[in-house]
């Protein structure tokens, strides 16, 4: 099995269209609503053209997952902290054909690699943390298997599917 995580780029909107779209139902209950322009080649192009911008900026790191050559997911460390903090927050997904398959697991290992390391190499982060709905066991299970540690619950932290819901949160230090 060969997972590997690389920075976005503008050619891959097509590509993340398609898999969002064929993805949805298994993906929503974890996404916020998304406009119909969400699920288009356009509109996927205008969410990585803001993604990279930002990063850019220093703030965010927006990859796609790759799994035997194929994307299969995107995995982004945004709200990027510098200064004191040092710290960025880890969202991820994966396609449901290979969910359940340690790709997910396999991805934000690679990401700790290069999330801790020191510049010029790695990001030179303290500390990443991450959430899930109270029922997302799988991506719980993600985190914990990557040595994040639960730190409590956020209620109603973010709007998910319609309605602002409880989160899990996690973090990890160096």
């Amino acid at each position: 099995m060969r997972t590997r995580l690389r920075l976005v780029t503008l050619e891959d909107a097509a590509t993340l269209a398609a898999l969002v779209r064929e993805n949805w139902d298994f993906l929503a209950p974890f996404e916020p609503e998304r406009a119909p322009e969400y699920f288009t080649a356009q509109g996927q192009r205008e969410v990585l053209a803001r993604l990279l911008a930002e990063h850019a900026a220093g703030r965010v790191v927006p990859c796609v997952i790759e799994h035997e050559g194929a994307v299969v997911g995107r995995l982004t460390v945004s709200g990027i902290v510098r200064g004191p903090l040092q710290s960025g927050d880890v969202g991820y997904f994966v396609a449901q054909a290979v969910n359940g398959r340690g790709v997910a697991t396999a991805a934000v290992a690679e990401l700790l690699r290069t999330a801790f390391a020191e510049a010029p190499a790695g990001l030179g982060l303290h500390r990443l943390q991450a959430g899930t709905l109270l029922s997302n066991s799988a991506s719980q299970a993600v985190l914990q298997r990557n040595g994040f540690e639960r730190i409590g619950v956020a209620r109603r932290y973010l709007r998910i599917n319609g309605s602002w819901q409880d989160h899990v949160l996690y973090q990890r230090t160096v």
